[in-house]
């Protein structure tokens, strides 16, 4: 059963909350995305995006890393609505 709930990490509202399900990138940059604590079942928040929309931060771990929308695009997550 596919859960409706499942988007990409670009939708995901600023002061939401969802949690990882896979990374679509491949080669260095999901290496390099799994190093940073992007892993499968991991909490991320939409923290504050910049003026024109394009990056946004995001909490994750306790620490605040800045994505461009094109790499969370191929981030998909689980919107958490109980956080």
């Amino acid at each position: 059963m596919i859960d409706m709930r499942v988007t990409t990490l670009d939708k995901l509202p600023i002061g939401k909350t969802g949690k990882i399900v896979s990374i679509l990138h491949k080669g260095l940059t999901r290496r390099r995305l799994l190093d940073l604590g992007f892993v499968p079942g991991t909490l991320i928040t939409a923290y504050f995006s910049s003026f024109t929309g394009d990056p946004v931060a995001y909490r994750i771990r306790g620490t605040t890393i800045a994505l461009r929308r094109e790499d969370a695009s191929k981030i998909l997550i689980n919107i958490e609505e109980n956080l």
